[in-house]
């Protein structure tokens, strides 16, 4: 599809890059100004960042920012629910590509505790992010072609709780029948109103699937993604 079919919702922008580094770097330039800007009047600042390939060119332009990182927490919006050695391990991913250089100096967060399920380690996850502040400074999504995001899936027994934005719960367990691991993920009480939030894709089959999410989105918990369709949204592209 061409990028001019998108019929985005008022007020959301729209950045498109040829290659996955322009895209990259730029949402690093972004985040950067968005974490400066909040540490000039705030104690400390959040950065939520999402796993998988898409985000490691982000991530390695981001660590080398000069950034006051020591006054910085840094966390994901989900986690499976495997060991930090997992080769599936979203934290693995952000410990090794994200908090290195000037970044290591960052407080992670994470949202693996002990138990032998999400919904064992719940109140240690919650404990952990004790002092997190709403709403977060910084937010990066990514997305699924099922138009999940987090790990706020369509197909998740769960889904109903975790996006009631009148639940005091900062997380939430997961466990969609078309995934094969369980998972924690923030709720969208967590994930709402962030200071910046940004939806980082690539690929012609997210335009797509974007592109689907903004036909109807109303219909919010069929493509979880259109619960951040809202104004102030930016969206970061690359082929």
């Amino acid at each position: 599809m061409k990028m001019h079919d998108l019929n985005l919702p008022e007020a959301v922008d729209a950045h498109f890059f040829d290659t996955p580094d322009e895209a990259g770097m730029a949402l690093a330039d972004a985040v950067s100004r968005h974490l400066a800007e909040r540490l000039l009047i705030a104690p400390r600042a959040s950065l939520v960042v999402s796993g998988g390939s898409t985000p490691l060119p982000f991530f390695a332009a981001l660590r080398e920012k000069p950034l006051d990182w020591l006054r910085i927490d840094v966390l994901l919006a989900d986690e499976r629910w495997v060991p930090e050695d997992d080769e599936a391990s979203n934290t693995r991913l952000v410990k090794q590509n994200l908090l290195q250089g000037p970044a290591s100096e960052a407080n992670y967060l994470s949202l693996k505790q002990p138990g032998e399920t999400p919904a064992d380690g719940l109140a240690a996850v919650e404990a952990a992010l004790a002092d997190l502040h709403l709403p977060l400074d910084v937010l990066i999504l990514g997305m699924g072609n099922d138009g999940h995001t987090a790990s706020l899936f369509p197909d998740a027994p769960e889904l109903d709780r975790a996006m009631d934005t009148d639940t005091s719960a900062l997380v939430a367990p997961m466990t969609p029948s078309s995934r094969g691991q369980a998972r924690i993920t923030l709720t969208l009480r967590a994930l709402s109103r962030a200071g910046f939030t940004a939806l980082h894709i690539n690929g012609d089959d997210k335009l797509e699937t974007l592109q689907a999410a903004c036909r109807d989105p109303r219909k919010v918990k069929e493509m979880p993604i259109r619960a951040f369709l809202e104004p102030g949204l930016q969206i970061y592209w690359s082929a």
